[in-house]
């Protein structure tokens, strides 16, 4: 007889799947003890937003991939037909939209079990999950430490092993942020590669993508494999994908030449996470490929300013469509100081501006296609420093202005938004743990489309530094 709990430890959700259709694992036995993991991490962790525990016992798991894999959805713009939606704000109380967006409809064909949904901050727009309507969710490497944002959530219950990945989303680094401060893998797709539908467009003018937070490569390249494509009516459409993103990172890599990147001015690394770079560079060039110095061809202040004139215009739309839809105006004070600050001095800009910020950043993005022409990736830091404290992101007082926002969240992680906006695939690979015992995730960017390069140079990187037997201090394993 198996110990459940063991099995999970060593285990990945695709080796889990393959035990509940081989009938060795019965999917109400690893519902089950995903509950008991969860209820042993959450109250440290503070990382669920709302516990379906009972609405999972009566799914009925489909045949696929992830056949009764339990995960959770991110409570952020994907509405799951059986939980609330509250984008981490008090803004929407109650509100359940009794319906499935259309990655979350294909994760459920895919088998997946949904036992809740996880932590974000305020729409998404912080790179530390606090919010007034959840507080703060804590990273299990160290609980006085941020989990990143703005899938904090999702981050942290991977890292703690209480499921083996987590749906989660990024619009300006929401899932290698958080990747990188809780010691896991995260995958951005391409733009127009993952579905956005059918209640958003494009997502900040395109820069919003869904993936997942996992804690293997594999798990990670699965998922693409299920749920990968544009849904029907789709602004934009990533390259032709290949037909297997599992088997295609098995692949033989040849030598790659990747641009290494320490700094983006203004705002320098620390010492901390140079060391943490140039770790994975020496690891990569164990493996053969070839890193060279090199400078991105970007004016960061001027991006981000283009950055808020887009998320300052959307934010107000989105407020605008939820009055209407609940039949009252939402008041400054249902919302936190961020939100109003964003509001305050982007909300409302004229339609020029706005045009010109769109195509500020499709003319950034050919600018590194151009770039990319003389390297295969990009290799930053994924953050400028270790995770910061909770408190140290969060923005309490409305009369601060946005330069001063800014300088606080792009100090601190200045690369991940600008492939965003390029539509590049990223990830942040879990390969430097501080002194300290904090992790700094390796940030890489690939061409536009190419999210198999990634895939399998990380593929490498795991297979020649594991990271899966690191466990954080705050976890669900059985020892």
């Amino acid at each position: 007889m198996h110990d459940i709990h063991t099995l999970i430890d060593q285990s990945d959700a695709t080796t889990l799947a393959e035990l509940v259709k081989g009938g060795d694992l019965q999917a109400s036995e690893l519902l089950e003890a995903t509950i008991q993991r969860l209820e042993r991490v959450e109250p440290q962790l503070n990382a669920v937003a709302e516990k379906l525990y009972d609405q999972a016992r009566q799914q009925q798991p489909a045949v696929g991939p992830f056949s009764g894999v339990p995960t959770l959805v991110k409570d952020l713009f994907a509405p799951l037909a059986e939980a609330r939606m509250t984008n981490g704000s008090l803004a929407l109380g109650e509100a359940r939209p009794g319906m499935d967006d259309e990655m979350v409809s294909r994760l459920r064909r895919a088998g997946c079990v949904f036992v809740g949904t996880s932590t974000s901050p305020e729409f998404g727009t912080s790179y530390s999950t606090e919010s007034t309507r959840f507080g703060a969710t804590r990273n299990p490497w160290n609980l006085v430490h941020s989990a990143g944002g703005s899938s904090g959530g999702a981050a942290a219950l991977v890292a703690a092993r209480a499921v083996p990945f987590a749906h989660g989303n990024d619009g300006g680094g929401s899932l290698r942020v958080p990747a990188s401060c809780c010691g896991v893998f995260g995958l951005k797709p391409s733009r127009g590669l993952m579905p956005n539908g059918p209640l958003a467009g494009e997502g900040w003018g395109g820069m919003g993508v869904a993936h997942a937070i996992t804690l293997s490569v594999r798990d990670s390249a699965a998922l693409l494999d299920a749920t990968a494509g544009a849904d029907l009516g789709a602004p934009y459409a990533a390259p032709a994908r290949p037909s297997s993103y599992v088997e295609a990172m098995q692949r033989s890599l040849r030598p790659l030449k990747i641009a290494l990147v320490e700094h983006l001015e203004p705002w320098p690394s620390s010492a901390e996470a140079l060391a943490a770079i140039r770790h994975s560079a020496t690891l990569c060039e164990q493996l053969g490929h070839q890193v060279t110095p090199a400078t991105l061809p970007v004016d960061l202040p001027r991006f981000l300013d283009q950055a808020f004139d887009i998320i300052g215009p959307n934010t107000r739309n989105y407020l605008d469509l939820l009055g209407q839809m609940r039949g009252a105006p939402v008041s400054e004070t249902e919302l936190e100081p961020r939100t109003r600050i964003y509001l305050r001095e982007k909300g409302d800009i004229g339609a020029v501006q706005y045009v010109q910020a769109i195509e500020g950043i499709h003319a950034l993005g050919r600018t590194f296609a151009n770039f990319m022409r003389d390297y295969d990736l990009i290799l930053t830091p994924a953050l400028t420093r270790e995770p910061p404290r909770i408190g140290t992101l969060d923005v309490t007082d409305d009369r601060a202005d946005l330069a001063t926002l800014i300088e606080c969240f792009h100090s601190y992680s200045p690369f991940t938004a600008l492939f965003n906006a390029t539509g590049q695939p990223a990830m942040s690979v879990p390969l430097y743990w501080t002194n300290g015992g904090l992790p700094i995730g390796a940030h890489f960017a690939g061409r536009f489309g190419d999210e198999t390069t990634l895939l399998t140079l990380a593929h490498q990187l795991e297979t020649l530094q594991p990271w899966a037997q690191r466990r954080p201090p705050v976890n669900a394993c059985a020892t």
